[in-house]
C-alpha cells in the first residue's frame, strides 16, 4: 500500500485552529519554516509549542489524585509506589498517540471515533466521558471545599470563588491569556517538593516501595486494595486526557512539524506529575506512619490535619494550597476536554481563540459543567465521599475501552497516513490494554469473593496473560498472512522526513469509509458488554464501602 503524499488540504472543523502558534511563553507564525538548527532557536520554539504535554499531566495531578495518592499512603506506606513506575511509559505511549493524531488530523478524538466507528461508538464514548468529566468536576471541587475549610474559608465563598475563577480565565477570548492563566497554576504543583522536605520521609522506606512490587491487604483486605490500585491507574492514566489532549493541540494550532517539540512538553509534564504523586504518597506515608490514623483514611482534609501534627502548621497549610491550586487546574482541563468533544461531535465552533459571542455553545457547555458540579457540592447532604472514591476507579475501568479506539485509530493509514503506529507501539499498548483488564477482572474477582488471596489473584493474572498471548500470536499470524508488515516498512522507506511532517489528514467526508471486520465488531461489543458488568460491580463495591 502507498501513501499519497500531496495533501495539502487540513480536516480542521473550526477555521480558528489554523494560524499562528500563540503560546503563553512564546510565538510561531504559520509562515515560519525556516529549520531550527542553533539551541537558542530550538529553545524558543520548545517555549513557544509547551503547554498541552504540561497542561494534561499536571492536571491529572488533581484533587482526586491527592485523595487517591494520599489515601495510598496513608493506608499502605510507601508500599504502592511501584505503580508510578509502570505507569510513565503508559503515560507517554497514550499521549504521544492523541497529540500525534490531534496534530496530524486536526480533528477532535470524540469527532473520528464517530466518523470512523458510526454514530453507536462515537455516542457510547462521548456519553461515557461526558458523565465520567462531569462526576470529575465535582471531585474538584470537593477538594476545593476540604482545602478552603481546612485555611478558613468559608465553602460557599471557596466554591463560588473557584468557579468564578475558573470560568472567566477560559471566556477571554484568548488563547495565549489561558494558557498563561493555566500555565501560573501548573507552577503551583510545584508546592509538593518543599513540602516532601518539610515532611522528609526516609529515602530507604521510598527506595523499596518503588523497587519491590507488593499488593498489600491480604484476605479480606484484597478487594479494597484492588479498589485503589485502579483507582491509581484511573487518576493518572484517564480518558479524559486524550480528548483534552488531542483537542488542545489543535487549538494551540500545532502541525507534525513541531511533533518533537511537542513529545518534549510531554515529558517534561510526565515527569513532573510522576515526582508529584510519589512525593505526596511519601509526605502522607511519613505523616500517619505508627498513628492511630494509618489505614483509616477519610478524606485530603483528614490528610492535612495529619501532616500539621506532624510536620507543623504550615506544612498542612502548603499541602492546602497545593490541593486548591490542584483543584483548579484539574477543573480547568476535564471541562475543556467536554466541551471540545461536544463541539467537535455538533460541529460548534470550539475554540479558545474565539470569543464567547463566536463560540456561544463551546463556552456554554464549559461553564454549564463548572456551575453545575459547584452547585451539587454545595448541596448539604450529597455523597461527596462516594463521588470522589468512585470516579477515580470508574476512570480506570473504563480506560480500556478508550485506550482500543485510540489504539484503532492511530493504525489507520487514512486516518494517519505516514504517521500511523509502528509495530512496537502497537505490541505495548495491547499489552497495556491488556494489564487493564486484567486488573478489572481481579477487581470483580475481589468483590464477588471478598477473601480472595494474593495467591488466586496471581493465578488470575496468569491465566489473563495467557489468554492475551494466545489472542496476540493469532494477530501476529494473521497480519503475517496479510504481509502488512513488508508493506508498512516499504512505505517508511520511501517517504522523506519534510514529506511526512507536512502530511495531514484530507476532510473527513473525502475519506474511504473504514472496513470493520465481523472479529472486530465481535471484540468491540465483547469490551463494553464486559465494561459495562464490570462498572456496575464498581459502584456496589464502593457504595458498601461508603455504607461502610
Amino acid at each position: 500500500m502507498t501513501v499519497e503524499m500531496e495533501v495539502t488540504r487540513s480536516a480542521v472543523l473550526d477555521e480558528a485552529h489554523v494560524g499562528d502558534i500563540r503560546g503563553a511563553l512564546g510565538t510561531i507564525r504559520l509562515d515560519d519554516t525556516s529549520a531550527r538548527t542553533t539551541l537558542s532557536a530550538k529553545l524558543k520554539t520548545l517555549l513557544a509549542v509547551v503547554g498541552p504535554g504540561l497542561i494534561v499531566m499536571i492536571g491529572d495531578n488533581d484533587a482526586g489524585a491527592f485523595s487517591t495518592y494520599g489515601q495510598a499512603g496513608q493506608d499502605y506506606g510507601t508500599r504502592l509506589l511501584w505503580t508510578l513506575i509502570l505507569l510513565i511509559p503508559v503515560l507517554y505511549v497514550n499521549q504521544e498517540m492523541v497529540l500525534r493524531l490531534g496534530a496530524v488530523t486536526g480533528v477532535g478524538h470524540a469527532r473520528l471515533i464517530l466518523a470512523r466507528f458510526g454514530k453507536f461508538w462515537g455516542a457510547f464514548s462521548v456519553i461515557d466521558l461526558f458523565i465520567l468529566n462531569a462526576l470529575t468536576i465535582m471531585t474538584e471541587f470537593i477538594g476545593i471545599t476540604l482545602a478552603a475549610g481546612y485555611l478558613g474559608v468559608p465553602k460557599v465563598i471557596a466554591v463560588a470563588g473557584a468557579a468564578l475563577i475558573i470560568i472567566s480565565s477560559a471566556f477571554t477570548g484568548s488563547f495565549r491569556r489561558f494558557e498563561r492563566i493555566a500555565m501560573t497554576f501548573c507552577a503551583g504543583s510545584l508546592l509538593l517538593i518543599p513540602l516532601y522536605f518539610m515532611s522528609h520521609p526516609t529515602l530507604a522506606s521510598m527506595g523499596r516501595g518503588f523497587a519491590i512490587p507488593e499488593l498489600p491487604g491480604g484476605g479480606g483486605g484484597m478487594a479494597t486494595v484492588m479498589l485503589l490500585v485502579i483507582g491509581i491507574v484511573g487518576t493518572t492514566v484517564a480518558p479524559w486526557q486524550l480528548f483534552f489532549q488531542q483537542s488542545y493541540v489543535i487549538d494551540k494550532r500545532i502541525t507534525p512539524r513541531f511533533m518533537r517539540y511537542e513529545k518534549a512538553d510531554l515529558w517534561i509534564g510526565i515527569v513532573i506529575v510522576v515526582v508529584g504523586a510519589a512525593a505526596l504518597m511519601g509526605v502522607t506515608a511519613a505523616a500517619f506512619s505508627g498513628t492511630h490514623a494509618a489505614g483509616n483514611f477519610t478524606d485530603s482534609a483528614g490528610i492535612a490535619h495529619g501532616i500539621a501534627a506532624y510536620a507543623g502548621h504550615f506544612a498542612g497549610v502548603v499541602f492546602a494550597i497545593a490541593l486548591l491550586d490542584a483543584a483548579v487546574i484539574g477543573a480547568f482541563a476535564v471541562s475543556l476536554s467536554s466541551a471540545y468533544a461536544i463541539g467537535d461531535v455538533l460541529g460548534l465552533n470550539h475554540s479558545l481563540h474565539r470569543g464567547f459571542g463566536q463560540a456561544k455553545g463551546f463556552y456554554a457547555v464549559y461553564a454549564a459543567l463548572v456551575c453545575g458540579a459547584a452547585a451539587i457540592v454545595l448541596i448539604p447532604g450529597s455523597p461527596l465521599g462516594l463521588i470522589t472514591e468512585g470516579v477515580q476507579v470508574l476512570a480506570g475501568v473504563l480506560l480500556p475501552s478508550a485506550t482500543v479506539f485510540l489504539l484503532l485509530l492511530c493504525n489507520d493509514k487514512t486516518v494517519l497516513g505516514p504517521w500511523v503506529n509502528r509495530r512496537g507501539t502497537n505490541v505495548f499498548t495491547s499489552a497495556v490494554i491488556a494489564v487493564l483488564i486484567t486488573l478489572s477482572v481481579v477487581l470483580t474477582a475481589s468483590v464477588v469473593f471478598p477473601a480472595i488471596t494474593a495467591g488466586q489473584i496471581v493465578a488470575i493474572c496468569v491465566a489473563c496473560a495467557a489468554v492475551s498471548a494466545l489472542g496476540g500470536l493469532a494477530m501476529l499470524v494473521r497480519r503475517h498472512r496479510t504481509r502488512v508488515a513488508v508493506a508498512e516498512a516499504m512505505t517508511e522507506d520511501a517517504i522523506s522526513v519534510a514529506d511526512r511532517d507536512s502530511w495531514r489528514m484530507p476532510p473527513l467526508g473525502e475519506l474511504g469509509a473504514p472496513v470493520v471486520s465481523r472479529a472486530r465488531k465481535l471484540g468491540l461489543t465483547a469490551l463494553r458488554a464486559y465494561l459495562a458488568i464490570a462498572m456496575i460491580i464498581v459502584i456496589v463495591k464502593v457504595v458498601m464501602m461508603a455504607a461502610h
